[in-house]
């Protein structure tokens, strides 16, 4: 394909092979774009309307969190083609991540690690962003997390301030208890950690004066006693869905010519998280009795994988990694396979 056979060839080598050159490069380029991206939505824009979360979807395929962190590019992203974007992650705080490098791509095994760290220029900044240029054309959502600099204990506070700074912008928050990049965030997951994390959030809501829906995103490396636990804790207090999966610490899958990069430390995401966050999107659906709406969201490399997350019981799929690896083409193909479905 011409995408990966020149495009994004010339695109590491321009940026010296790092990939976090890359994706700042792109992003900036797509944030510039502007009205030349219209004749790019004719080619890439698919009409599959999904009604999902009490929202109107004009396709079940969304921008996963971590492409666009500070909404920098939101008016570009449905033009390539995506029915919905989640911003994000984003803290409290303004914070530079972890130290570089952070993010390796590995396109033998179809796949990246990051260990970013939530870098992102925090709520209030994102807040002010969308006050002046407004939300995409597609629904939007929020992805919020803890701030490395807040300890666990005071981590409730921290989610609070992102919710309540970004209320009037989101159609959803996703809360992100997962990542494996911020030390103790998956502590979140725990059964009394993120029932009191959760009791407040909701709280915050309607004293805000919304239902905005809030949906908890969840690791892949979960035990299934421990994700029966999480979601139990989930349905008592009335989370609107579920994002499964987040990346993954396994190193399962790599392909033996990039096996020097399994140490690094960081999350796994692509084609070795296929298998997995479709088992995980299988068992939230079959555990929960379909209650809970499911974006699923890990190894989505062609049509015929989000197919099989939708046949798992995801109502909607996300895609970061395959569109970073593939381009937008990618896009495309997935939304006319799920359209054709």
């Amino acid at each position: 394909m011409l995408f990966d056979r020149i495009v994004r060839p010339a695109m590491y080598r321009l940026a010296y092979h790092d990939p976090e050159v890359v994706h700042e490069r792109t992003v900036t380029l797509l944030s510039r774009a502007g009205t030349a991206l219209r004749p790019v939505a004719k080619a890439y824009r698919t009409n599959d309307p999904a009604n999902v979360l009490g929202l109107t979807f004009p396709n079940r395929i969304g921008l996963a969190a971590g492409m666009d962190k500070n909404g920098r590019a939101l008016h570009a992203w449905p033009a390539l083609g995506f029915g919905f974007v989640e911003v994000g992650t984003v803290t409290r705080h303004p914070q530079p991540g972890n130290p570089k490098p952070r993010l390796f791509s590995l396109p033998a095994t179809d796949a990246v690690i990051n260990r970013m760290g939530f870098n992102n220029d925090g709520a209030q900044a994102l807040a002010d962003r969308l006050a002046a240029h407004g939300k995409p054309a597609v629904p939007l959502g929020i992805s919020i997390g803890k701030s490395k600099v807040t300890p666990l204990d005071e981590a409730v506070e921290d989610y609070r301030y992102s919710l309540r700074t970004l209320h009037p912008f989101a159609d959803y928050f996703a809360i992100n208890v997962s990542s494996p990049n911020t030390p103790g965030l998956r502590a979140l997951q725990d059964k009394s950690a993120l029932a009191e994390l959760l009791a407040e959030l909701r709280k915050t809501g309607a004293e805000l004066g919304g239902d905005t829906p809030l949906l908890v995103k969840v690791a892949p490396d979960l035990t299934d006693d421990a994700l029966a636990e999480l979601l139990e804790v989930c349905l008592d207090h009335g989370v609107a869905g579920i994002i499964a999966t987040n990346t993954t610490l396994s190193r399962a899958g790599i392909a033996p010519a990039e096996a020097a990069l399994a140490s690094e430390t960081g999350g796994l995401s692509g084609r070795p998280l296929t298998e997995r966050s479709a088992e995980v999107v299988r068992f939230v659906h079959e555990k929960t009795e379909g209650r809970l709406p499911i974006i699923g969201v890990g190894g989505i490399l062609g049509p015929d994988d989000a197919r099989r997350m939708l046949d798992a019981g995801a109502s909607l799929v996300q895609i970061y990694t395959g569109f970073a690896l593939h381009g937008p083409g990618l896009v495309r193909r997935v939304g006319r396979g799920l359209a054709a479905r």
